[in-house]
């Protein structure tokens, strides 16, 4: 990455002391003005069909690696989405694999509840007879 910054960097350089040498050669010239003129055009015409075809040249090198790496993506992008898939199956599998466990084990305990139940019920009812004739006796003092 820092190649690419770099040559634009010089690029822009290369752009820039275009200009000054231009303006440098319009003011040190021996020439007439016309022909100082025409050389300055010249001179920018040449600077521009230089930055344009650096432009084309790097904009060639980006597409073809776009181009190159774009397959890659696609593919890596291909397979990412199938384990996706893969691992939402899965869980849909373990989801209804714990729900029907869930479901057992529930009926398990009210089957259990159910035969225990009378039993319990029974040994919690009270006794039919009342409690006569109790006795408290008040605690003596030594």
């Amino acid at each position: 990455m820092s190649k690419g910054i770099s040559g634009l960097g010089f690029l822009f350089g290369a752009v820039i002391g275009a200009g000054i040498g231009a303006v440098a050669g319009i003011l040190m010239a021996p020439r007439s003005g016309e022909e100082t003129r025409a050389m300055a055009a010249d001179s920018v015409n040449d600077a521009w069909d230089k930055a344009v075809d650096a432009y084309e040249k790097g904009a060639s090198q980006v597409s073809a690696k776009l181009n190159d790496v774009s397959p890659v993506v696609n593919a890596k992008t291909d397979e990412l989405r199938a384990k996706v898939d893969l691992a939402r199956e899965r869980m849909d599998q373990l989801r209804s694999t714990l729900s029907d466990s869930v479901n057992q084990a529930a009926g398990a305990v009210q089957e259990t509840l159910d035969s225990v139940a009378p039993e319990a019920a029974e040994k919690a009812a009270p006794a039919e007879k009342p409690a006569t004739d109790v006795h408290v006796e008040a605690p003596t003092e030594a």
